[in-house]
């Protein structure tokens, strides 16, 4: 068939429109339905209230509900690997954390890789860790705690919350780092570890703030260093003042199957983005020992790829296996 060219540019034209009004469309109909975001603990704790402040806000920002599913089990393979078979359409998110970046490393039999298979939407919070000891311990300064340990290698006890997990890695980064070495006495879960720690039968913990904050202001146990600093310990320096380098926190963000549609990736970062600068929010955030924080796609992508090759390397070098 002939097209006279004119007739020709204006066909050309509109498809090269296409795409374009497409994503736009695609944009102004989304969320046209229940949004799920899972998560993969249990209710209750830190993730789980996060993804429900999440929740609510987006909820009322999009117009839709916006419902959290918890799917507890295998440090959060289980609800990560419903999230990247799912339908890449923004029905079906994950509260994604640090654990996702470190798990492809310990898990060999996973059937996916997450920074592979998920589109990165925005980074929500942020959280150090707090090195702590008891009170007893001799050292009183990060400096003096690596000249004891130097001194006394094998003979302290590094409680953590889990084998693997942030509590864990982040004593081991420690340790790679200064030259020292500690016994991993590991346990299920912050509660039981800092209940060792507070007793004396171990003597540091790299260890969450929330659980531990209680416990440092009234005096049970001292607080060292943090991994980065913090308004609610004040008085608490950087681990990196003394180990040059060292960087460890904690993170959550939203993720989304691979392929799903950019338009609605840039509406949730939006929306999301929105959410974490509300001041209620971020004082939210606060009170459960994070930083309310955001970034776009493209640098929580970045983040998650910087973290899953760095946890790589420690799981390597300390020769970590579940």
């Amino acid at each position: 068939m002939h097209y006279p060219r004119r007739r020709f540019l204006t066909l050309a034209a509109g498809a090269l429109a296409t795409p374009a009004v497409v994503r736009h469309a695609l944009a102004e109909a989304y969320p046209a339905r229940p949004v799920r975001i899972l998560v993969g603990y249990s209710a209750g704790g830190v993730s789980d209230i996060v993804a429900r402040v999440l929740a609510q806000h987006l909820s009322e920002r999009l117009g839709q509900p916006f419902v959290v599913e918890d799917r507890p089990g295998a440090a959060s393979n289980i609800a990560t690997e419903a999230v990247v078979r799912a339908a890449p359409d923004g029905y079906t998110l994950l509260l994604a954390g640090i654990v996702n970046a470190i798990n492809g490393a310990l898990y060999k039999t996973l059937t996916f890789n997450f920074a592979r298979d998920v589109a990165p939407v925005a980074l929500v919070s942020r959280s150090p860790l707090v090195m702590e000891v008891n009170p007893s311990f001799p050292a009183k300064t990060v400096p003096e705690f690596i000249a004891y340990a130097k001194a006394h290698p094998g003979a302290i006890n590094m409680a953590c919350a889990g084998i693997g997990g942030a509590t864990h890695l982040s004593g081991v980064l420690f340790q790679m780092m200064t030259g020292t070495k500690m016994v991993t006495i590991a346990y299920n879960g912050s509660p039981p570890a800092d209940a060792d720690l507070v007793a004396g039968r171990t003597q540091v913990m790299f260890d969450n703030v929330a659980p531990s904050l209680p416990l440092i202001t009234a005096g049970k146990l001292r607080a060292l260093a943090l991994t980065s600093r913090i308004a609610a310990l004040p008085g608490v320096p950087a681990i990196s003042a003394f180990v040059p380098g060292y960087a460890s926190d904690v993170w959550n963000g939203i993720v989304a199957p691979k392929d799903t549609p950019a338009a609605v990736i840039d509406k949730l970062n939006g929306a999301l983005v929105a959410i974490m600068a509300d001041p209620k929010i971020s004082a939210q955030m606060t009170a459960m020992g994070n930083t309310a924080v955001s970034s776009s796609p493209a640098e929580f992508g970045q983040l998650i790829a910087a973290d899953s090759a760095k946890w790589a390397t420690v799981i390597e070098f300390a020769d970590i296996k579940l």
